[in-house]
């Protein structure tokens, strides 16, 4: 899909695209690297997909210069400032507005036409969770 058509998608319908792919990349990525039964899988994913887990990522990539393209940055910013019409359940009001960035930005490279953009950055992504794990 091209940028453009990407741009045109409301930032919150990313977002919720963006939950889904991450989900599905996390268990993925877990499945494949362990044996664990279905409900440590679930635990385990938990690190990886809760809000506090998506803001860290964010932080992370924030704080790297020149780590975002420029588009890439501006997606995140409007998934940040988006009014969304629900609330944290359980994270910080800042974490969701974070984790809702991360999640319209995952929407936009899996959409996009980079795949290897879209690979380094999920690759980067499932590294900062198990930095902070110590997996």
């Amino acid at each position: 899909m091209d940028k453009r058509a990407i741009q045109q998608i409301p930032i919150l319908s990313l977002a919720y695209l963006g939950d889904a792919v991450w989900e599905i990349l996390v268990r993925d990525h877990l499945v494949r690297k362990s044996r664990l039964q279905a409900n440590q899988l679930h635990q385990q994913a938990t690190h990886y997909v809760k809000a506090a887990g998506q803001a860290r990522i964010m932080q992370e990539w924030l704080d790297r210069p020149n780590w975002l393209k420029a588009e890439e940055l501006t997606i995140f910013k409007r998934g940040r400032n988006a009014k969304s019409h629900t609330s944290a359940k359980n994270a910080s009001i800042a974490d969701y507005r974070l984790a809702t960035g991360f999640e319209a930005l995952f929407a936009y490279l899996y959409l996009g036409d980079e795949p290897k953009r879209y690979q380094e950055l999920s690759e980067s992504a499932l590294a900062i969770i198990e930095e902070d794990l110590h997996v």
